[in-house]
């Protein structure tokens, strides 16, 4: 086919008015919003351009003059530490805010600038990270926070590694800039936290502010409170906010009519009823409904189901699905793959019946049930359990860790550990070696032993019980959690017990011990924190169920009712 000939030369000037009525209506009105004058005369090549621009959506890109102003806000070294001048400032810094999207802890709904947080020091010691959480904002430390950094840096517990951690960031952080450019402001992202697009300021002269004169001058709370007035003096186009950890350094900022926050990036959920539980009941019209939908086969004693539908959007791997109904057999199952919009769900193996007990013990609730079922399956390397007291945790978990160790040799022993902290007052250094030491925070384990020895024992006699104690003894090591950075536990059942007193730091460290076969439970009462600054939200067994909950080799449950004594489980609900 032979191509077309190509224009002459005159039909490549066309006037605008004739151009313009050669378009339809909806690409007239695109060229009038992209103020073409219609009186003007264009060539081919230019209006060609035009029709291009007229088809295609405009990409909006930040121009020259927005790039300065976003530099000024980034860099505000005149705002963040002394009085701005002039409006041309005060418009650029709003120009500049506009372009960043609002952060989650901030206040104002708007467009305006980004929120300057002054940060107390309990905060940087609580989590050393901290500085890099507050996404676009700027953070001021005033000058009485590092100096109670440098009071707090000595030492081998958990709050002076945070604070050592934190002066170690600081120092990257102003190694990173110009030694002229400190009260600049430091780019938080500097040293690669891409997501913290914030500046970092730092108090280099004093700030003046007016505080009532019943608040000591020297204290460094009301130091920080004078400041964080003063920024607020300052800035009044932008929202200056205290974070704190301290409940009453809280109180007395918004006495004093100062906005203060608690610092919440280290909580997982917001209210402990939201956390992962592992158990989904089942509806009680599902087989009605999805009857047509269910494919069923068998494998010896196992039964699998195949079932679609809307139910599969709220199934995770390894979660549990039970039916009961008036009438009906009741059934449970566990969640074994989940594939588009199909779950494979496969029936448990019943551990409330004697013929199936495990170390002698036999399962009293569903819960429980669902346990077992985790604890004694070698595709599942990691369990959690939550639960009030009395519901039967460290029990089964010891149970199951006996019977895989001493009957089905699958481990080589049991190595039990928890958090050492008292509920009252410390009674001082233990004596002994570092069993010996742990003994005491042990009563657990010996309770529970007794129990499953003489379950195990039956009528063999004194010297029958005295045997079977001298084997368990043999194969459970209880070592403490201050020895454990840097081992590596292979073939081993480890059991962490009283897991929700410990911090989502120290949380990592145990489970990154895990060597191959090895298997770790952890156990925790989460109405039972001892650990001064650790909620139900920021705990580390809470932590540990969000993160891992989904992992095929991982499961979780929240053992429901007590099965200790009707005393304890009147007490947990009414006490």
């Amino acid at each position: 086919m032979p191509l077309p000939p190509a224009p002459g030369r005159r039909a490549a000037k066309l006037s605008a008015e004739a151009f313009l009525s050669s378009l339809s209506p909806a690409k007239q009105a695109s060229m009038a919003d992209d103020d073409l004058e219609p009186s003007s005369t264009t060539t081919a090549v230019a209006a060609s351009r035009s029709t291009a621009t007229a088809a295609k959506p405009k990409r909006v890109t930040k121009p020259a003059s927005t790039k300065t102003a976003s530099k000024t806000i980034a860099n505000p070294a005149s705002e963040a530490l002394a009085p701005a001048t002039g409006k041309a400032s005060k418009s650029g810094s709003k120009a500049a805010a506009s372009s960043h999207k609002p952060s989650r802890r901030t206040r104002n709904t708007g467009t305006g600038p980004t929120t300057l947080f002054v940060l107390d020091t309990n905060v940087l010691l609580h989590d050393p990270s901290s500085l890099f959480r507050f996404e676009e904002h700027d953070i001021f430390l005033p000058m009485v926070v590092l100096e109670e950094l440098d009071n707090h840096k000595k030492g081998m517990t958990e709050v002076a590694r945070n604070g050592r951690q934190v002066s170690r960031t600081l120092d990257s952080l102003v190694a990173s800039q110009p030694a002229d450019g400190l009260d600049k402001g430091l780019p938080l992202n500097a040293t690669g936290q891409r997501t913290a697009t914030g500046t970092l300021y730092f108090q280099t002269h004093p700030l003046d502010a007016s505080l009532p004169e019943s608040l000591p001058q020297g204290k460094a709370d009301n130091q920080i409170l004078g400041v964080v007035a003063a920024l607020r003096e300052q800035h009044k186009d932008r929202e200056v906010v205290l974070v704190s950890k301290d409940i009453n350094m809280r109180v007395k900022a918004r006495a004093l009519g100062l906005a203060a926050e608690d610092y919440q990036n280290d909580k997982v959920l917001e209210d402990g009823d939201l956390l992962y539980s592992g158990a989904l009941a089942l509806p009680a019209d599902f087989w009605t409904k999805a009857g047509k939908n269910v494919e069923s086969w068998q494998e010896g004693a196992i039964t699998y189901y195949r079932v679609s539908g809307a139910i599969v959007d709220q199934l995770m791997i390894n979660q549990f699905v039970y039916h009961e109904a008036p009438g009906e057999p009741s059934l449970y199952m566990r969640v074994t793959e989940i594939r588009d919009k199909t779950a494979v769900l496969k029936t448990l193996r019943d551990f409330g019946n004697p013929k199936n007990a495990v170390w002698g013990v036999a399962t009293r609730n569903r819960e429980q049930n669902f346990a077992m079922n985790l604890l004694v399956n070698p595709d599942v390397d990691f369990v959690t359990l939550t639960g009030t007291a009395g519901t039967g945790k460290t029990l089964l978990a010891l149970a199951a860790g006996l019977a895989q160790v001493l009957d089905e040799r699958r481990y080589t022993e049991i190595i039990m550990t928890r958090a050492t902290v008292s509920v009252g007052e410390d009674i001082g250094f233990l004596p002994g070696t570092e069993e010996e030491k742990m003994g005491p925070w042990m009563g657990a384990l010996d309770d529970n032993l007794e129990f499953l020895a003489k379950g195990d024992g039956g009528n063999a006699g004194e010297w029958g019980r005295a045997a079977t104690n001298e084997l368990i003894r043999s194969r459970i090591k209880i070592k403490s959690m201050n020895f454990m950075r840097g081992r590596t536990f292979l073939n081993k059942y480890v059991i962490i017990d009283e897991a929700q007193n410990l911090t989502p730091k120290q949380m990592k460290t145990l489970i990154t011990r895990a060597g191959p076969g090895t298997k770790i439970i952890c156990m925790g009462n989460l109405a039972q924190i001892d650990t001064p600054y650790l909620t139900e939200g920021s705990s580390g067994l809470t932590y540990v169920v969000d993160r891992f909950k989904g992992w095929p080799h991982s499961g979780h449950i929240t053992l429901a009712r007590g099965e200790r004594s009707r005393l304890a489980d009147f007490a947990s609900e009414v006490l």
